[in-house]
């Protein structure tokens, strides 16, 4: 499993829902565990338009994202979409990589409206990687969280809804590997 947390800055509610989403999913199925935050690396692969211009740790984290068998990708919504950190980063992914693995879709806004991006962005550029999304995806207003948690008792039962799909989409590659 590996995290993307697409938000420019730190600390963020963003990073916060990827984490409780991952947090979740972790303590339901066998996983390890790696996080890229976009606001720490962004040097490393924005240094460049194309994938040979990223530094060596930013090859490193696109093949780790390439690698992952689920991908938990989160984002602030800035202008009705994704981060252009966030669009940069998939960029340089290699398409044919990311065929078949699964993403959890993840994203906060200052208004409802702002979910919608969920369905009209995130799902569709998930859709050009041929990716499978898992069937709910998160969105979270700033109310949802304090003190560095999610506090919303109906966004919790959203990632816990999350958390089922995901290790429901599993089951098969677990049942196989017993």
């Amino acid at each position: 499993m590996v995290t993307i947390n697409g938000s420019p800055t730190k600390p963020s509610r963003t990073g916060i829902l990827i984490d409780a989403v991952a947090t979740a999913v972790s303590g339901r199925m066998a996983c390890t565990r790696e996080s890229i935050s976009l606001s720490d690396d962004a040097h490393e692969f924005m240094c460049g338009l194309t994938r040979p211009e990223v530094t060596a740790r930013g090859e490193k984290l696109l093949q780790m994202t390439e690698q992952a068998d689920l991908l938990i990708l989160g984002t602030p919504v800035y202008r009705a979409t994704y981060t252009g950190v966030f669009k940069h980063f998939f960029d340089l992914v290699d398409r044919d990589a990311m065929r078949d693995r699964k993403a959890v879709l993840c994203a906060t806004g200052g208004s409802p409206l702002h979910g919608l991006m969920l369905e009209h962005q995130m799902r569709p550029l998930m859709g050009f990687f041929s990716m499978q999304t898992i069937t709910t995806g998160l969105f979270g207003l700033t109310d949802d969280f304090a003190d560095g948690r999610v506090v919303s008792p109906d966004l919790n039962k959203r990632i816990e809804r999350v958390t089922s799909e995901v290790v429901a989409a599993f089951a098969p590659a677990q049942a196989l590997a017993s």
